[in-house]
């Protein structure tokens, strides 16, 4: 008997059983139709007597979908500690560091600035490489994350936490001994509450945003103190608070856009649980980041050039974007005050920055000019120390 007599009886044994018997929903002519596949399959398996052997393809000696284990290369490391360590993100954390610094009234050295700089960019990418460590399973769910280093198990979850250690432990060390033991605090600190809170909240409770905004808005702080050895000042606490608020309609932007995304991942977030309060929310630290803006100039920070410079016109518009999101609840309009968050972020940082330092030179030449003749030293001649 052929295989083809074989699989011909086959069907149709298989077709009287299926349309026999009542308990079976689905279609008798798919049911048939799929196991007369699956049977052709096996028969085409299996090799005739005297016919010639036939020529196996590479991939199926390796078999169908499967394909050969990547194998680390030294070459590629850096690369993957970049993919590791998030360096996008960790870049916009250390820009705004170095701008806490530069907006700070102390004296600008270029060691500990140096330092602040590195060591804020290690402690970010701890953090991020522990979080993709913890996170494997769900990131492998999600089509936004799904290409992840240790998804893929380029690296392992063991070398990613090996090189977390390294990183945090160096960071930390660099901005205790090059800056001062309140920054290296500060970044330790935000390290942990990372990985310690931010992380696991994110698949328990939508206020792991809260949280998280929390992480963004130390980095300036730890700038400022990394310049002038505290953060009593009220002007020290204005970016912070401007980084907290962005946050909001930053990541809601992007969550709603991807709320599809994060549901399959089994991420609790508020575009996903409570839509509405997710509009609200981001509308609300527009709002917020408009009336912080006016309120810079009150705490000592910048002059009034700043609201009238630009600032007013960014935030202005970066809440028109929220109003919109609020009342079209969209793709488009999520992604839109997403984007623009992005420019918002920098532009409004280089102007606090640029009023900060403007401020700080204005207020130096006008004490240079308004010091008083009795506040120099003497001029002894020499016709009064001989008398």
């Amino acid at each position: 008997m052929t295989m083809w007599s074989i699989a011909s009886h086959s069907r149709r044994a298989i077709t009287r059983l299926c349309t026999a018997t009542p308990s079976c929903t689905t279609p008798a002519y798919s049911r048939t139709t799929d196991v007369f596949n699956v049977v052709s399959r096996h028969a085409s398996s299996v090799s005739v007597p005297g016919s010639p052997p036939e020529k196996k393809s590479p991939q199926t000696k390796l078999g169908r979908g499967w394909k050969p284990m990547y194998k680390l290369k030294a070459q590629d490391l850096p690369n993957l500690y970049l993919k590791l360590s998030k360096s996008r993100l960790t870049g916009l954390v250390v820009i705004t560091a170095m701008a806490g610094y530069v907006a700070a009234p102390g004296t600008f050295e270029l060691l500990p600035f140096l330092a602040l700089s590195a060591g804020t960019g290690l402690c970010s990418a701890a953090a991020n490489a522990v979080n993709q460590t913890m996170e494997i399973p769900y990131d492998a769910q999600m089509a936004r994350t799904r290409s992840r280093v240790l998804v893929r198990a380029q690296l392992s979850p063991l070398h990613s936490a090996c090189f977390a250690v390294s990183s945090v432990a160096s960071g930390t060390a660099m901005l205790t001994f090059l800056c001062n033991p309140l920054t290296g605090a500060l970044g330790f600190a935000n390290f942990l509450l990372y990985t310690s809170a931010y992380t696991p909240l994110k698949r328990t409770t939508i206020w792991n945003t809260w949280v998280g905004s929390v992480v963004g808005a130390l980095p300036p702080l730890m700038g400022w103190a990394a310049c002038t050895g505290s953060i009593i000042h009220p002007a020290a606490w204005i970016m912070p608070l401007v980084l907290y608020s962005w946050q909001f309609p930053h990541f809601h932007g992007l969550s709603w856009a991807r709320r599809d995304d994060y549901s399959r991942g089994g991420y609790v977030m508020t575009a996903v649980t409570d839509p509405a309060m997710c509009r609200r929310v981001a509308l609300r630290h527009c709002v917020a980041l408009l009336a912080l803006g006016m309120a810079v100039p009150f705490a000592g920070l910048t002059s009034w050039w700043f609201v009238c410079g630009g600032a007013a016109v960014v935030n202005g518009y970066f809440t028109y974007l929220g109003w919109k999101f609020y009342r079209q609840s969209n793709v488009v309009s999520a992604r839109k005050l997403f984007q623009f968050s992005l420019l918002h972020l920098i532009v409004l940082m280089g102007l606090l920055v640029i009023g900060a330092v403007s401020k700080d030179t204005m207020c130096v030449g006008h004490a240079d000019k308004t010091a008083s003749p009795a506040s120099k030293p003497a001029e002894t001649s020499d016709e009064q120390i001989q008398a």
